[in-house]
């Protein structure tokens, strides 16, 4: 791990989240961007990425943009950003920053209760309607 002035730096990370991507981003304590990398979504992604992370310093916090949707699952795994642009990188960054800053935590979507069997019905009417459509056809 970094050290500076005997002791370790204290880092935080952010991540920009896609459907198959998401970039990652690490800043310092002086709120400088150390690095950034992009990782698979899957739960090996997710620990390749906070390995990626942990030798920049002392990871305080991960930000999660998005984490309703993409990043939920990467949010469930590790547990608001600032808008300063349309940029993956940037993204990535921005939550970091805002992560660094204390800005709130978001807490993930679940994936249980009214809504999901709500998205679950309207999956199997958007189903039953494309079969209906293609036996009409044939």
């Amino acid at each position: 791990m970094a050290v500076i002035e005997g002791r370790e730096r204290r880092i935080v990370g952010g991540v920009d989240t896609h459907k198959d991507l998401h970039v990652a981003a690490v800043v310092d304590e002086q709120d400088r961007v150390i690095g950034t990398q992009s990782f698979a979504t899957t739960r090996q992604g997710y620990r390749q990425m906070l390995a990626w992370m942990r030798p920049f310093g002392d990871l305080q916090r991960v930000g999660v943009e998005s984490s309703g949707s993409y990043g939920a699952g990467l949010l469930r795994f590790i547990q608001h950003r600032r808008r300063r642009g349309k940029n993956d990188d940037l993204d990535a960054q921005n939550a970091g920053h805002a992560a660094f800053a204390g800005q709130r935590t978001v807490t993930p979507r679940s994936r249980d209760g009214m809504i999901e069997s709500l998205r679950v019905l309207m999956a199997c009417r958007k189903t039953a309607v494309a079969a209906r459509r293609v036996a009409h056809c044939s």
